[in-house]
């Protein structure tokens, strides 16, 4: 099989795989986009009026193993025939972040990842950039995709929000800015259910920083801190802590209900009731935020004005509507257990919570005892419901079994009264029941609004 030298394949065509394809028919290369599914109609429209050739609905191994160099987007397990193909073939494989990286020129990264948190943290970071008028995108599972924005809107700054999944084909993406939230169980069906693989793969977002490189990480985080004393940071490592002790050091910290971030001798200060984004993991979420925007160089004044004024995520703690004196509450993107413990961590009112989906090997007994404190009834919508009631059963009095939002939202009203508040937080992906967490979150808006 002869090897074309500019032959580049590219493995999904969704937001990813397009951006990577686009970029690389802009640089030179032969493009060949393949998807064992169906192609959205509008990503369809732009392979073809680029001209870039495509397949849906096969992987054709005569087209794909002459490339020297393949993207795979993030949502491809390694496990499927044609990855084992390729990888027997020894064609480079690389993640879409990694592609970009190599058209960047001399633009600067924030990168941002964790296992909760992360959309948060980019779209504030970017914010407070875009808020001092810095030529900034929000790029990523945020946003378009790296490779595009370089393809059709290069900029100076990328605000990145970075998954474990486009980590682990990275061989020099090396970020100015690398932001590490948090790390708990999430994703292991993919990484073997062997927790240290996926701890691994989120530091990859430092492997290639050096000294003049930030480091930004979340000094509460036991598995963070474990990691990095028995590995080698080369990147310049600021922390940001609940712990008020940390005054005078270099980073972020909370003291008296104030907000601090000192950085470079400089200190900025505000009350954490006058975050517009409410609850202890925003606070974590806005030091991260604020730290990231100092060293890129937003002045104080301009961070506090865009804390006080940030309006959150669609389908992140987002407030539905009151109906008869029961708040609902919409947070479909807490896909794992620890986004649902913060979820809960934050709520002042008795709950009906309502779990369930597409089961990741989730562990429950992080949320038993917030469970316990706080929640009144579970309302489970999903195909599989039985690890919650593994988890649950003689925990909670009430657990009531749904196939679909509005039964999940009307059991969810009859058992709900006045004072309480129906939190969505399902802690498990969506695709048994629903196309994506929007998807899922979308229709619990409506069921709410149907009421």
């Amino acid at each position: 099989m002869s090897i074309n030298t500019q032959r580049l394949v590219i493995l999904g065509a969704a937001e990813s795989g397009v951006g990577a394809a686009l970029l690389g028919k802009q640089q030179g290369w032969d493009v060949f986009v393949s998807d064992g599914g169906i192609i959205k109609d509008n990503f369809k429209e732009v392979l073809t009026l680029n001209g870039i050739e495509f397949e849906e609905g096969i992987h054709t191994s005569d087209k794909i193993l002459n490339a020297v160099c393949l993207v795979k987007s993030p949502g491809i397990s390694e496990k499927v025939a044609i990855m084992k193909q390729v990888r027997a073939a020894g064609i480079e494989v690389c993640s879409e972040i990694e592609f970009g990286f190599r058209y960047k020129g001399d633009s600067k990264i924030i990168a941002i990842t964790g296992s909760n948190g992360k959309s948060t943290t980019t779209k504030l970071t970017y914010t407070i950039l875009k808020d001092a008028d810095y030529d900034v995108a929000m790029v990523g599972n945020i946003g378009y995709s790296f490779a595009r924005q370089i393809a059709e809107q290069p900029c100076k700054w990328y605000v990145m929000e970075v998954s474990s999944f486009q980590l682990d084909d990275i061989h020099q993406f090396r970020p100015d800015v690398a932001v590490l939230l948090n790390i708990t169980p999430d994703h292991l069906d993919r990484y073997d259910y062997v927790f240290a693989n996926y701890v691994e793969s989120k530091f990859k977002i430092t492997k290639y920083q050096n000294a003049d490189d930030y480091f930004i990480v979340n000094n509460d985080d036991n598995v963070i801190k474990e990691f990095i004393t028995t590995h080698s940071i080369h990147a310049t490592t600021i922390y940001f802590t609940m712990n008020e002790n940390n005054a005078g050091n270099e980073g972020g910290y909370i003291n008296n209900d104030r907000l601090h971030i000192d950085y470079e001798g400089d200190n900025l200060d505000m009350s954490i009731h006058d975050l517009s984004i409410k609850g202890k993991h925003n606070q974590y979420n806005s030091m991260a935020a604020g730290i990231s925007a100092r060293i890129a160089g937003v002045r104080k004044e301009k961070i506090r004005e865009t804390f006080a004024g940030f309006k959150g995520l669609e389908h992140r703690l987002e407030y539905v509507a009151t109906i008869r004196g029961v708040e609902y509450i919409n947070d479909s993107k807490a896909t794992n257990v620890n986004s649902v413990w913060f979820a809960l961590e934050s709520m002042k009112k008795p709950v009906v919570l309502i779990l369930g989906g597409q089961d990741k090997g989730n562990d429950y007994t992080e949320i038993l005892e917030l469970v316990k404190e706080k929640v009144k009834a579970i309302v489970c919508m999903g195909v599989d419901n039985s690890p919650i009631h593994a988890a649950f059963d003689g925990v909670v009095s009430t657990i009531v079994d749904t196939k679909s939002t509005d039964e999940a939202v009307n059991a969810a009203y009859s058992l709900a009264d006045h004072g309480d508040v129906v939190l969505l937080a399902p802690a498990c992906a969506s695709f048994d029941l629903f196309k994506n967490y929007e998807d899922r979150g979308a229709q619990f808006k409506e069921a709410v609004k149907n009421l």
